[in-house]
């Protein structure tokens, strides 16, 4: 129904500004990048901060590593980094994630502003100038602006093309559309730009979840602030074997269960602070995402075995004819809203060949359910594992 809904409202964030600003105009920007293990990529994101659109002067680049990832820290020495870039090396102390490493180097960062990518990013280099002209023009609510991602090697498997879809409805589709109507909108794990004030006074991100986007996404919600989306994307590569898609869904599935189980410690103070709406996305975008994902495989063993029935000649009860009914409808509204949704944010020279996902989505969506029970045992077994 969510997706149907913004299939309905659908549209794309609003376009930049035109007119810039004098660069004498413009505050001291911070960019965060965590990397870990990183080495490959190090002269290519060097080399793609380098081109953003800001004044060298005012741009407080920071390279956050790991102070044992020697590798990494040597790769981005060796592709000869500007002086706005330096790298923060984090001690090796309480959880080894991202978010713990981003809270320990905001304490260095200079900027009135942060963004935050990661390793592999591409971020065009107009987005921090769209991001700025929209705080300047947006009340002091807006303390966060998240940029679209987009995919550039969907072409490369049917996992990386199913992703790429799936980014396209997310980012192009229903974050807008949740934008537009000041709904709780779970944050995307590179790409946020903040008012660093409201970032701190909200506590930073939460150094033991593992999906400290969606967490911080509903925080900013809860203290009365709002996120909106903009229009100029940053690339990046999607996963395009399921050896590397499995554990990052696996980690996704984790954190929202954490981000669920946190924020509903208090269900009243939660429905309070998020109004009715948000409290139900809440309800939807977390909890719903990972209950949806787990019994995925049992709607579709109910169909396979009522239609076994049914082809055998055998007469249905009654409640086998409505369960048969609910878990068709279940299905099929599922995979046609994802399509329509993906179909309508992808521009119109790539939809040729958007029918081929459908035809892959039953396959992904158990790679899903796959994903999100690992994630349970995981959850249990090693809550702040970072995969």
């Amino acid at each position: 129904a969510l997706r149907f809904a913004a299939v309905a409202g659908g549209g794309e964030a609003p376009r930049p500004q035109s007119e810039r600003p004098l660069p004498s105009d413009l505050p001291i920007y911070s960019v965060l990048v965590a990397l870990y293990k990183e080495a490959e990529v190090a002269g290519d994101l060097v080399a793609s901060l380098g081109k953003l659109d800001w004044p060298a002067s005012k741009l407080d680049i920071k390279l956050v590593c790991e102070e044992d990832d020697a590798e990494t820290i040597a790769a981005i020495y060796a592709a000869r980094p500007p002086t706005f870039m330096q790298v923060v090396r984090v001690p090796n102390h309480g959880p080894r994630t991202k978010p713990k490493a981003l809270n320990y180097a905001l304490q260095k960062c200079r900027g009135e502003f942060v963004v935050l990518y990661d390793a592999e990013d591409k971020p065009h280099p107009g987005q921090l100038m769209e991001a700025w002209q929209r705080f300047q023009s947006s009340d002091a609510e807006v303390a966060c602006l998240q940029a679209p991602l987009d995919i550039t090697n969907g072409d490369q498997s049917w996992i990386s093309r199913s992703f790429a879809f799936e980014y396209a409805a997310l980012f192009h589709g229903l974050l807008p559309w949740l934008s537009r109507h000041k709904l709780l909108l779970p944050l995307g794990g590179t790409s946020n730009h903040f008012r660093r004030s409201a970032l701190e006074e909200v506590g930073k991100w939460d150094p033991y979840n593992v999906t400290e986007d969606a967490d911080l996404g509903a925080r900013l919600l809860r203290f009365g602030y709002r996120t909106e989306t903009i229009s100029l994307p940053t690339l990046e590569e999607a996963p395009e074997r399921a050896r590397i898609w499995v554990p990052q869904r696996t980690r996704w599935f984790k954190g929202w269960c954490q981000t669920w189980l946190v924020h509903m410690r208090n269900p009243f103070a939660l429905y309070r602070e998020l109004g009715p709406k948000s409290f139900l996305l809440a309800q939807i975008l977390f909890g719903g995402m990972v209950v949806s994902a787990a019994v995925h495989p049992v709607f579709l063993g109910t169909i396979g075995w009522v239609g076994y029935n049914l082809a055998m000649g055998r007469t249905l009860s009654t409640f086998q004819s409505a369960l048969l009914v609910v878990d068709t409808v279940n299905i099929v509204a599922g995979y046609v809203s994802f399509w329509l949704l993906g179909r309508q944010a992808t521009p119109p020279e790539r939809r040729a060949g958007t029918w081929k996902i459908i035809l892959a989505t039953p396959v992904y969506w158990m790679m899903m359910s796959y994903a999100c029970w690992r994630s349970l045992v995981h959850l249990y077994r090693m809550p702040h594992l970072w995969e």
